[in-house]
């Protein structure tokens, strides 16, 4: 299924394909305060709609992970990183996907904070 995206204000867009089951909710220092629920997807299902350099970028810690925001209403739409076996992923943020019902889908708590 497709589905599509955006932060708050709309200048960061995006569409990504998949089949949405299931959300993990992070309990890391960044997750706890986005309140992001993250869907997993593989990096080139997601699309952009709006240039690449409308987004701002953000890491911490070992840098692993690209957590992408718009720097005009802050709005954390997905972050980009790589599996362990060097795969490019994305995950999703759920909370901006348009026309997603969140209490529907399963979440599933991650323990990030000991990671």
């Amino acid at each position: 299924m497709k589905y599509s995206g955006s932060c708050h204000c709309g200048k960061v867009a995006f569409d990504v394909e998949g089949e949405l089951t299931g959300a993990m909710s992070c309990n890391c220092s960044i997750c706890q305060r986005k309140g992001a629920l993250m869907w997993f997807v593989p990096r080139e299902a997601l699309t952009l709609r709006t240039p690449q350099d409308a987004l701002a970028t953000y890491t911490f810690n070992k840098h692993h992970i690209q957590h992408r925001f718009c720097p005009v209403c802050g709005i954390h739409p997905f972050g980009e990183g790589a599996m362990p076996d060097g795969t490019r992923m994305a995950a999703i943020n759920i909370r901006c996907l348009d026309g997603v019902d969140i209490d529907a889908i399963p979440v599933q708590q991650h323990d990030g904070r000991s990671a």
